[in-house]
Order: structure tokens, then sequence, then C-alpha cells
């Protein structure tokens, strides 16, 4: 199937409607010429700013604003959000935090413009508002000791560029000439009387009276259309938003837990922050996955198709399932889905090949269903080892440790249901295996240790596949490399 390459922008209106109305204008234009030849969309959604508190500061209510729109966009497939206000990057890390489509930074747009154009300049006048210059914004970009960034002062006591940009008679209320023109080409004149190399325009109004300031000696940077070049350069260059990791929950609950617990282990983590994002579906009510294969019991494969799906539409990336049995469905899902689904057996057997290179016979521990599926055997097979499974009188222990009155998944993990698992890797001993998995994820929650001695004195590895598919998730999430070699 051919890959669709067309780019889908999003403009955020409503915080200048003049200004958002120049760089969409600007935007079509740079990404129709030649040196964009891929096709886009652009949707631009305006509303009337109805806010609560001064329209020149980033309060609550302009940031939920700001994040409903992009949040808005991600749902109708735009690809790069464009937000033409330098007000509202101020907080921009925290809508990339929080969103999953490219954010244009409209500063860095302007910085690589300045090092573009006049790669020598060195001090860069800012006709910054008063909010922007307070909150450092510009000083990030163009920092020392590369570059020198200096503000234009305020004149006979007004602060000139906030005055020209949101006064009464401001550009922001349609006043493009006269005394706003006259404001900012006296903070013009100050920046050049300090020796400014360029002149930044540092709020996006300012472009729609730019050819206004032209002829002041020193050249003036349209941040509009710096901006709207970036933007059809750069779009999907930027660096994705973090990775999270959908759980297909309740198959079992314990087991869930279990699987989160060993998520958060293997993550390495100085803070909360430093975790990977993770989205729990937690159904219990899908059917039990080991009565359908070998009890014609209800099929699991809507339940377990819906839960992948809400966690597809919950921005899920990829999607682990913390049950050994309900691999065995996998197949029938995965080629509906539009995330891939951590294969569990498949990373556990690719993990005992490389940790035991020199072993061939695997013993499994599994509920009747997950044997009889046959998905551990080929998992296995395929980096050639050969499954080793407990006789019939054994495995019928098997699952009453797990499924039985006082077995692991009715809340037990001592007495009838450990003595029934020991017998079965005594057995397994006895049959020459050094290594064993750990085949249904309740079971690690009889047998907490990697190691286990028989009455013999025997040793043989346990292996948690949950464990390894804990790690593997951590793995792709801190990476953000979802090789679809590695994932099926």
């Amino acid at each position: 199937m051919k890959r669709d390459r067309t780019r889908r922008f999003g403009v955020v209106g409503g915080l200048g409607p003049l200004a958002g109305a120049d760089v969409l204008f600007k935007l079509m234009k740079a990404a129709s010429t030649p040196a964009q030849a891929d096709p886009f969309d652009v949707i631009f959604e305006q509303h009337a700013w109805r806010g609560v508190g001064p329209i020149d500061v980033a309060t609550i209510e302009r940031k939920l604003y700001i994040f409903d729109l992009i949040r808005d966009f991600e749902q109708r497939g735009v690809t790069t959000v464009v937000l033409p206000c330098f007000l509202s990057h101020t907080f921009i890390d925290e809508l990339k935090a929080n969103s999953r489509v490219e954010i244009v930074d409209l500063v860095e747009g302007v910085r690589r413009s300045v090092a573009k154009q006049f790669p020598a300049a060195r001090r860069i006048g800012l006709l910054a508002c008063a909010y922007t210059r307070e909150q450092g914004l510009f000083e990030r970009y163009f920092a020392a000791p590369q570059f020198e960034a200096v503000h234009a002062r305020a004149i006979d006591g007004i602060d000139c560029v906030s005055e020209a940009v949101y006064g009464a008679d401001g550009i922001r209320n349609g006043s493009l000439a006269g005394r706003p023109v006259e404001l900012l080409r006296r903070a013009c004149n100050d920046l050049i009387e300090q020796g400014v190399d360029v002149i930044v325009s540092g709020a996006t109004e300012i472009a729609l009276v730019i050819e206004q300031l032209s002829a002041l000696g020193v050249p003036v940077i349209d941040s509009n259309l710096a901006c709207a070049h970036y933007a059809a350069e750069a779009a999907g260059a930027a660096g994705r938003a973090a990775i999270k990791v959908g759980v297909v929950g309740g198959v079992g609950p314990a087991a869930t837990v279990d699987f989160l617990q060993k998520v958060v282990r293997n993550t390495p983590a100085a803070r909360d922050q430093d975790h990977i994002k993770l989205l729990v579906e937690q159904n219990p009510q899908i059917p039990d996955r080991t009565e359908h294969l070998i009890a014609n019991g209800a099929d699991p494969t809507i339940s377990l198709y819906a839960t992948c799906k809400k966690l597809e539409q919950g921005d899920a990336d990829l999607i682990a399932i913390p049950c050994n049995t309900a691999h065995a469905f996998v197949e029938r899902i995965q080629p509906r889905l539009g995330i891939p689904i951590v294969n569990m057996l498949t990373v556990t057997a690719r993990h005992l090949r490389d940790a035991y290179p020199g072993l061939h016979e695997i013993g499994l521990l599994a509920t009747s269903g997950t044997i009889e599926s046959g998905v551990y055997r080929d998992a296995l097979a395929a980096h050639g080892l050969r499954e080793v499974v407990p006789p019939a009188h054994l495995q019928a222990r098997v699952m009453e440790a797990i499924y039985g009155e006082c077995g692991v998944k009715a809340g037990y993990t001592a007495g009838r249901c450990r003595e029934d698992i020991d017998a079965a890797i005594e057995g397994l001993i006895e049959a020459g295996v050094e290594v064993i998995v750990l085949g249904c994820t309740e079971l690690p929650l009889l047998l907490p240790g990697g190691i286990y001695t028989s009455r013999t004195g025997v040793s043989v590895a346990l292996i948690d596949p949950t464990e390894v598919l804990a790690r593997e998730c951590v793995g792709y999430a801190i990476s953000g490399d979802l090789a679809t070699s590695l994932i099926g």
C-alpha cells in the first residue's frame, strides 16, 4: 500500500486573529513552493477568545484553550501544529509533553532565519511584549556567548512594544497605521542606538506592519514568514511524543498488577517524570482463554480485540498483553490494529536463545490451552528450541494450581497450589531440562525467585515471560524504536 505522504497542518487561531490569518497565508505560500512538492492540507481553527484574565499573560485559560485545539487537531489527523503566538511559546514544553503531534517552535524558526540570513549577527534586538520579556523566552534561543539579546527600553514611561500590540488602538485591535507603527519605530530606533545587528519582531502582530519598519537602516525579521518557512521545511522532522504502552489488563487481574510492578522496577528512573507512559484497560470480563481452547467455552476474540482498540484509541503506541494464553489469539486481531502487539512469547524465545546459546530443550509450565494451541512450541522452534511439557498427570496438577479452589487465580500463593507446581517442576527436572518457562502469568506469583532447587539438589533457571515483556516495553518506550522485526 502506498504511504500517505500528505502533511496536515493545523493552525491555532483566536490568540490574535489577524496574526493567525497572516501566518496561515504565509504558510500556504511557503508550502506551495516547488521545494515543498509533497501534498498538504491545512486546517485553520479560530474561536473568539473568551478566556478569563489578561490577554497578554499565559493564563490557565489560554493554556487549556490551546491544548483543547491541539487535541482536536490530533483527532482530525493533523501532523503538524502551528501556534502563531509568542506568548504561548512560553509554555510550549508543557504542550509538547502532552501532545502527540509536532508543534512548530516559532522561536526556533526565527533563530534559524537569523542565522541563515545574517550569520555574522551577534547582537539581536527584540521587539517583545512584557510577558515574554519577563519569561526570558528569547534569551533561551539567542543565548550568550554566541548571541546577546537586547530588548527595547521604555520611552517616556511607555512600553512601546506592548502598547503598540495590546493597547486600545493597538495592532491586535485592527490599527495597522498611526500610533502603533510610530511606537514600534521608536522601539526600533532605541534598539539601533543600542548597537543591534538585526531586529526580531517578537510578537506575531508586528509582522502585519513590518514593511513600515523596513527603512530604519537595520533589518527587521518577519517572524511570521520565518515560522511559515520553518514549518514547511521541518514538518515531520521533529521527534515524536513519548511512547505510550497500552496494557490489556484483567487477564488475570493479579498478573496485571504484577506486570505493572515489573515495568516500574525495570525503568531507569530517578524521579516520577522519568517513568514511561502507560494506559491500562482492565477488563476481567474477557472470557477465559483456556476454557475456549480446550472446552469450547466463550470465544474471547472480540473482547480482546475491543480492549486493544480502546488502547489504540487512547493513543497507545504499542500493546502488551500479560497473559500467555491470550497470545493464541494475537494473529487474529493484530492485522486489524494500527499499532503493534509486543508478542510476549516471541520476545521470551529470543531471550532464551540469547541467554542460553547452548540450550536445546526448554521446560514449559502453562495452561493446557496454551500448550494445546502450540503458540510456545512454535515460538521456541523458530529459535531452534524444543518445548518440553509435564506428563498428563502433572499437567492436571498445574491446572489445579492455577484454576483450582485453592489456586493462584483464587488468590492463593502457598499451600496445595505450591505443592502442585513443585511436583510439576520436579517432573520436568527428571526429564532433564535446565531452564523452565513460567508460561502462565500467575505462576511468577507462586515462584518469585529465578532459581529452583529440587529435592535432590538439582537447580534449574525459571524464566518469567512477564519480566521479559516488561523489559521489552520499557526498552521500546525509552528508545522510541518500534522495530517491526521484534514485534508481532
